[in-house]
């Protein structure tokens, strides 16, 4: 059985001088317009009350065009800036539903550069994509064809910091296809040592990207730190930087797309920790590490790609002691210091401390799926604090829930 879902398949592209000029100017158009909007619907809000949607927003933008000061938003197209504002609507309704923090204003340099084009406001014919106000069409590297027959819905634009263009075609995927059933299940237990332990006992390396960059990221960050700001030098030096960063992010990227695919191919269930990263990162002796260990974007991955495949995902509750419990016969042990690595039971079991946890998670994660559960209830300490994983020490667990400001 074949599913249509919604697919967007990047590509690098490189514009001339004349759309790069256009498409800057859009950028800064659309974050104006955002910044703008954003400021009126807090201050409707904090200060008369009043709530402002998406039909006032817009009528605001058709007002701000008119204006002598805002005129240069009417040179722009105005399809980005009508989908922006759309965006702030749906980072507002997010937020409400407790699923984001309240939405923050775009900075020039840390926010991504992006604009998005609805079919209105682009041409696709015969491979080529021309956007609005263009006169010719974009020089897009195809590294791979889109699906047969396909044709996008919405294109979005972006530079990233070290300077590099993306076009993102969002198609409708007719070949995605599940794959056969099969009888495999696997526990996933997520560390530092190893990046992933597997009920199976293999043992994933961990690549540390980051690390392997370090010294010639800490090059280009002390370059940069010595450029006066606001220096033509300190901008190129900051691209140096960004182009570090996203050397970094291209290769995680990369290891986790095949780990994944990898995982899903050969199982049909996937048990794994219901981990509070955003908690574990407060200690700082371990922050560095687990960001590079990215356990957000591998579950991220791991979940679309089972999700379109028709595999199982479970995620088990953080609280499970799934390194102190024998695996055999379900004896939990009072202590289990960080540096013990192999132990073994009164049962005469030795084990590996990271495959026995593995091997509970996908007890665990059989025994939920048996119940029709999804995600265990989380448990609470005394405090009302949350638990983070059991293998990193936490200074300030903080809330497990998100925080509305």
């Amino acid at each position: 059985m074949t599913t249509h879902v919604k697919r967007a398949f990047r590509y690098r592209f490189y514009p001339t001088v004349v759309q790069a000029v256009e498409l800057s100017r859009t950028f800064g158009c659309v974050r104006k317009v955002y910044n703008m909007a954003l400021s009126a619907r807090s201050e409707a809000w904090y200060q008369r009350g009043e709530r402002v949607n998406y039909n006032a927003t817009s009528a605001m933008l058709t007002a701000w065009k008119k204006s002598e000061e805002l005129a240069f938003l009417a040179e722009v197209s105005s399809v980005p800036l009508q989908q922006c504002l759309r965006h702030l609507q749906a980072a507002f309704t997010n937020f409400f539903a407790r699923r984001a923090k309240y939405p923050r204003f775009k900075s020039r340099h840390k926010s991504r550069a992006s604009a998005e084009y609805t079919s209105s406001a682009f041409r696709f014919r015969n491979g080529e994509l021309t956007l609005a106000k263009m006169a010719g069409p974009l020089d897009i590297r195809w590294s791979r064809p889109l699906p047969e027959g396909a044709k996008p819905s919405t294109v979005t634009v972006s530079r990233d910091a070290a300077g590099r263009w993306f076009v993102s075609l969002l198609c409708e995927d007719a070949s995605v296809n599940p794959l056969a059933a099969t009888e495999t299940a696997v526990g996933i237990d997520a560390g530092l040592d190893h990046l992933l332990t597997l009920s199976t006992g293999e043992k994933i390396t961990n690549p540390r990207h980051e690390r392997q960059n370090r010294k010639r990221l800490a090059r280009a960050q002390r370059n940069l730190s010595r450029k006066a700001k606001g220096s033509n030098n300190r901008a190129k030096a900051r691209q140096r930087v960004a182009r570090v960063h996203a050397h970094i992010a291209d290769r995680r990227r990369d290891t986790l797309h095949k780990l994944t695919s990898r995982l899903v191919r050969e199982n049909q269930t996937l048990v794994i920790e219901d981990l509070t990263v955003r908690n574990m990162v407060k200690n700082h002796t371990l922050a560095r590490a687990i960001h590079d260990a990215a356990w957000s974007e591998f579950r991220s991955l791991l979940e679309y790609k089972a999700a379109w495949y028709g595999r199982e995902v479970i995620a088990v509750d953080r609280w499970l002691p799934s390194s102190k419990l024998c695996s055999t016969c379900g004896t939990l042990q009072e202590k289990m210091p960080l540096h013990v690595r192999t132990w073994t039971c009164n049962c005469g079991t030795a084990h590996d401390r990271d495959v026995n946890a593995a091997r509970n998670i996908l007890a665990e994660g059989l025994s939920v799926s048996a119940c029709g559960a999804g995600v265990r209830p989380q448990r609470r300490t005394p405090g009302g604090q949350s638990a983070a994983k059991q293998e990193v020490p936490r200074s300030d667990p903080g809330r497990a829930s998100g925080e509305r400001p």
